[in-house]
């Protein structure tokens, strides 16, 4: 586990400038690997991309699914995982990368492999908690909620994500004469759904809905409001039919998603207590973040959500909205930077 303090997480101290400097020219190789899910796509391409921001590097993406009998396999019997990929995967195949970012259940197979296979060559990360010992990588990058502990752990708050200051004004400008016209303080509500913990009941989205209206109501703002796939559809509904009414915007999923011109349009955020992606992407804005309280409970999420109120990021939800600053997180930079400097290491 990282000894550094969150809140001392510096990336423009001499030293890392004095790190990337020496990096090697030739620009590297990176493969961002997930089963294509967004969710856990975007954590691997996220600190892809993070790294490509901080040296010369060019970002494969790779899919991998397998043939549906094999993938009931558990992971430790999926012996050779490139002989049973499914159809419309990517290959895996040489020559490597010289960097293997890979997210989710599926990539396990390939990234335990990979350090054989690419006889070294390749330096192999893998995000969020493996499940196996964090030895079998080269360096892991869990949650810090998720209490993964050892030398080659580099924990966050929160997951990796691609929300950037760049991308942020880069949406706003795409979608302003969408969100130009809303009065403030604009509220963006990020709804997610059923999960193994959580759930969104009709009675539940009724009283979101009624304090989230009553909120925006009373302050005379709008609404950005964004569902995810897994919103059961009565949830969806019921909060649809509250909040249209109100100035705003209730995304209906058709045609290019504002999820990034939202975030970059919003004076307060509130997001369902189901989703760490949504929660810190939310909190690399800088505003305040409101957490929405569902149905169910979780140990390692009110671990999560009791991190972010200690770093005064984010706090529940209790009808009104108001304003705090905080320095915007940047664990998925924080990570990159880690990453590079283990490279280098390793690399001499």
């Amino acid at each position: 586990m990282s000894e550094t303090p969150p809140d001392d997480r510096d990336l423009a101290t001499p030293s890392a400038a004095r790190l990337f400097a020496r990096m090697d020219e030739r620009p590297i190789t990176i493969w961002a690997v997930s089963d294509g899910r967004a969710g856990i796509e975007n954590q691997a391409l996220g600190l892809a991309e993070a790294v490509a921001r901080l040296t010369p590097a060019s970002i494969v993406r790779k899919h991998v699914r397998f043939r549906e009998n094999y993938d009931r396999l558990p992971t430790g019997l999926k012996l050779h995982p490139r002989r049973f990929l499914a159809a419309d995967a990517d290959p895996i195949e040489p020559p490597w990368p010289d960097l293997w970012i890979a997210a989710g259940r599926a990539t396990m197979p390939f990234s335990l492999r990979m350090r054989r296979w690419s006889k070294g060559k390749t330096f192999v990360v893998q995000v969020q908690d493996p499940r196996w010992p964090p030895q079998m990588f080269d360096a892991v990058v869990p949650p810090r909620h998720d209490r993964v502990v050892g030398p080659n752990v580099i924990d966050i708050t929160g997951s990796p994500h691609r929300v950037t200051p760049e991308k942020l004004d880069d949406a706003l400008v795409r979608f302003r004469d969408l969100v130009d016209p809303l009065p403030h303080p604009r509220v963006a509500v990020l709804i997610g759904g059923k999960s193994k913990a959580f759930d969104i009941s009709p009675e539940r989205a009724s009283r979101l809905a009624a304090e989230i209206a009553l909120a925006v109501e009373t302050e005379k703002g709008s609404v950005m409001v964004t569902f995810s796939r897994r919103t059961p559809q009565r949830a969806r509904d019921l909060l649809a039919s509250r909040l249209k009414p109100l100035p705003g915007i209730v995304w209906d999923g058709e045609g290019a998603n504002p999820y990034f011109a939202f975030l970059a349009a919003a004076d307060y955020v509130l997001v369902t207590e189901d989703s760490t992606n949504m929660a810190t992407e939310a909190a690399s804005t800088g505003k305040p973040v409101f957490i929405l309280k569902m149905d169910g409970e979780s140990l390692k999420f009110r671990r999560f959500h009791e991190e972010l109120e200690r770093r005064d990021v984010a706090r529940p939800f209790g009808g009104t909205l108001y304003r705090w600053d905080y320095p915007p997180l940047r664990e998925t930079d924080w990570a990159a930077t880690d990453v590079l400097a283990r490279m280098r290491a390793r690399a001499g």
